[in-house]
């Protein structure tokens, strides 16, 4: 009888495409891996994977083996998890990723009542400005906005993620304030760089009423990180277009002032990701739960909506 550890090795490392993506997944080390995977072809007396330096590639008996193992092992995942999430009693390493500057700002606050009412959960937080891959990096949820949902991924509506134009009272002394979108083009713009295309985001904004516009947006300078803008912004450097949570506070206290207040461009939601398994962890279910209502009782749908 085949033991459980070498059946998951065996099918993370099939879905990853690599033993060290397995290994994150799992929380093991990938030599652990490795050695599962040769326990399991041993034993079965055919070979699963063909190896090279640069990939990982199932061969046909791989292929009509993960076929036919991979819904058991699912099954008694899902098993192991109605206990534990029944049980009433959340553990293990809870593994997030999220932005850097939100995630100090609105998630980091949350965790000191997550930790008490949750003692036996390990955090494992990653900060970076990426779409990760949920499933094969081994994240137990995700928070941002725009990302991709993958097969078997899902995600939960936090907040709309509007984008405003902001500049400094410095930067604005001396000069005409808009009242359109097109007049931003005599001003400095700080524009912000796809993580995904590597090319300047194009912006489009809508008011009130509904109505769109492309944004002329001349950039004098250029970064890929949403906190870079804004304190380029800060500086007096020229007008961002930046997501509001990164802007709110700086609003509140006078240090930005907002350009275009009919005007917003629309990126979607911010959104918790997690992946849709029947039975979810109960560490897992206890921050989706926990997150989830904390932005309820903060009202922050409200202060992250460009439309007030």
């Amino acid at each position: 009888m085949e033991t459980l550890a070498n059946l998951e090795s065996f099918i993370r490392s099939a879905r990853c495409g690599s033993f060290s993506a397995a290994a994150r997944r799992l929380g093991v080390t990938p030599a652990a891996i490795s050695r599962n995977v040769a326990m399991l072809e041993r034993n079965l007396g055919v070979r699963l994977f063909q190896r090279s330096s640069r990939s990982l590639t199932l061969t046909e008996d791989g292929e009509r083996f993960l076929a036919s193992v991979a819904g058991g092992v699912e099954s008694i995942q899902s098993a192991i998890a109605d206990v534990t999430t029944h049980s009433g009693k959340p553990a293990g390493v809870l593994k997030v990723s999220m932005a850097l500057t939100f995630g100090l700002d609105h998630v980091l606050p949350l965790l000191p009542v997550f930790m008490e009412r949750h003692p036996d959960v390990q955090l494992d937080w990653s900060f970076e400005n990426r779409q990760v891959d949920l499933i094969g990096e081994g994240f137990d949820a995700a928070i941002g906005g725009g990302m991709e949902l993958a097969s078997g991924v899902v995600a939960r509506r936090l907040a709309p993620l509007h984008v405003i134009a902001v500049a400094s009272p410095e930067y604005l002394q001396g000069r005409q304030p808009p009242r359109q979108p097109h007049e931003l083009a005599m001003l400095d713009g700080l524009s912000m760089r796809s993580a995904l295309t590597g090319r300047v985001r194009v912006w489009t904004m809508r008011n009130r009423e509904g109505a769109e516009t492309t944004l002329e947006h001349e950039a004098r300078m250029v970064a890929n990180d949403p906190e870079a803008i804004c304190r380029a912004a800060l500086m007096g450097l020229g007008v961002a277009m930046i997501a509001v949570p990164y802007v709110e506070r700086h609003l509140e206290s006078g240090a930005l002032q907002r350009l275009l207040p009919d005007w917003h461009a629309d990126l979607g939601a911010i959104s918790l990701y997690f992946t849709s398994q029947k039975l979810l962890p109960a560490k897992t279910r206890a921050f989706v739960d926990h997150v989830t209502a904390a932005f309820r009782e903060q009202n922050l749908a409200r202060r992250f909506s460009a439309q007030g």
